[in-house]
């Protein structure tokens, strides 16, 4: 990863995430996918064994690009995500 400013949007889920994320999980991965490939998002994944929340990478200092991801997630949107910010990330090294 270069040094620079990114983005990191956290997730905190539902307590159940693992059952209830099944239907969604697809579509989740083809979005963050979709951004990885675009060269939008650096990295991401589930946080928590068993998973209690999500950090994903953006190489973005906009806020407004992260928000429109989480506002076309469909784990947002199906009410898996209980809460979401959007914590700059300062990369010295």
């Amino acid at each position: 990863m270069d040094p620079g400013r990114y983005l990191i949007l956290f997730y905190d889920y539902v307590e159940d995430i693992v059952e209830r994320r099944a239907p969604h999980r697809p579509a989740h991965i083809a979005l963050v996918q979709s951004h990885k490939q675009a060269g939008g998002v650096v990295a991401g994944g589930a946080l928590g064994d068993p998973p209690n929340g999500a950090a994903i990478v953006f190489r973005t200092d906009n806020e407004d690009d992260v928000r429109g991801f989480v506002d076309s997630d469909p784990y947002v949107t199906a009410g898996l995500v209980t809460e979401w910010r959007i914590v700059p990330w300062n990369v010295a090294v």
